[in-house]
């Protein structure tokens, strides 16, 4: 049976996913009307788990070590409601098995190692090499469909990252590469770092302490 998350862990966990989010944005990530939404920011500020903050001409909501320690307990209670651990497991596994594929393709959508530098800037004048990399990008997306699938059929907040990602893609293919891994935008990378921090914390794993990691 898939679980739906509340209002509460749904807003609170988006501003954990995307580190920093204003109303509007957490309000398109979770699917709850705006007023909502800044109503329960406005509580979760009072309960000292969210901060308002500015970065720069960017600003928007993050977690407090509180809010956070909060949504980590929030997150714990739904995963054993809805009795989805071993799903969420397996499919952490599946995506710990592309996520070396989709970080290598990105570095080199950025790099483009020449013979004299191999760390020299991918200056996207390689057709061949760009095609490569979307069709990469393509495969990847192809295996994350079902590994969405499976995971929104037992947390229903799970579902979508494959369609954002797939636009991403989308908008790279047609020519505007900061889609691919840009930050400023919702590129292919900008959704997968966001799923994998979704995965990390679902499970309660710190980052940097998965297998494999130093």
């Amino acid at each position: 049976m898939t679980d739906a998350s509340s209002p509460e862990l749904s807003v609170l966990h988006a501003v954990r996913v995307a580190g920093m989010a204003s109303d509007a944005a957490v309000s398109r990530r979770t699917g709850i009307d705006q007023d909502t939404v800044s109503e329960l920011l406005q509580d979760f500020e009072a309960y000292g788990w969210v901060t308002h903050v500015e970065f720069g001409r960017a600003s928007g909501w993050t977690l407090t070590e509180r809010g956070r320690d909060e949504d980590t307990r929030k997150l714990g209670e739904e995963l054993d409601r809805a009795g989805a651990r071993t799903a969420v497991e397996q499919a952490h596994k599946e995506f710990e098995a592309l996520n070396g594929r989709l970080v290598r393709a990105c570095t080199d959508w950025q790099l483009r190692p020449t013979e004299g530098d191999r760390l020299a800037s991918n200056d996207h004048s390689d057709p061949r090499w760009d095609a490569r990399v979307l069709d990469e990008l393509t495969m990847i997306g192809g295996e994350l469909t079902p590994l969405i699938g499976g995971l929104a059929g037992v947390l229903v907040r799970f579902g979508g990252y494959d369609e954002r990602f797939d636009a991403a893609l989308t908008r790279a293919r047609a020519g505007e590469g900061q889609w691919v891994a840009g930050i400023d935008v919702p590129s292919c990378h900008a959704v997968w770092m966001e799923l994998h921090e979704d995965l990390l914390s679902t499970l309660g794993i710190p980052r940097g302490a998965e297998p494999g990691t130093r």
